[in-house]
C-alpha cells in the first residue's frame, strides 16, 4: 500500500528502530512508547485488519511475540508484558496495516489498568454466547 506508514518503514523509506525480522514479520519499537520496549509487530504484508490475515501469517506473529516478550523480560527487566491488538476504529486502531503492541510491564506501573467491569443483565450472557456461537 503506497500511503500506509507501515508500509514505508517496511520499504525502508522510513526510518525505524528494528529489533526483530524474518521475511513475514517486522518489529520495531515504537515512537511513542506507552512504556520503554513497547514494540510493535507488524506482518510484512499488507493486512487491514486481523479478520484478513491468513493463518499462517498470524501464527509467524505469535512466535514473534514469543521471542520478542520474552527478550524483554529478559533485557529490561520488566515483570510481565501486555500484547495487544486493535481491531478497527472503534477499538482504537488509528493505522490501517494491523499490528501487534507488546509492552513491556512492572507491577504496579499504572501504565494500562483494567476498565471497570461491566457485568451482564440476567440472561445476556446466555443471549450473547448463543449469538457468537452461531456465527462462529
Amino acid at each position: 500500500m503506497e500511503d500506509c506508514i507501515f508500509c514505508k518503514i517496511i520499504r525502508g523509506e522510513i526510518p525505524s528502530a528494528k529489533v526483530f525480522e524474518t521475511e513475514t514479520v517486522l518489529a520495531f519499537l515504537d515512537i511513542n512508547p506507552v512504556s520503554k520496549g513497547h514494540t510493535l509487530v507488524i506482518p510484512k504484508a499488507h493486512y487491514a485488519t486481523f479478520p484478513e490475515m491468513p493463518a499462517d501469517i498470524i501464527a509467524a506473529l505469535g512466535q514473534a511475540l514469543q521471542k520478542i516478550g520474552e527478550a524483554v523480560k529478559s533485557q529490561l527487566n520488566s515483570a510481565g508484558f501486555n500484547i495487544l491488538l486493535n481491531n478497527d476504529r472503534a477499538a482504537g486502531q488509528l493505522i490501517d496495516h494491523s499490528h501487534f503492541h507488546l509492552i513491556p510491564r512492572n507491577l504496579g506501573d499504572g501504565v494500562m489498568d483494567w476498565p471497570p467491569v461491566r457485568p451482564y443483565a440476567e440472561g445476556e450472557m446466555e443471549a450473547v454466547r448463543g449469538a457468537i456461537e452461531s456465527a462462529v
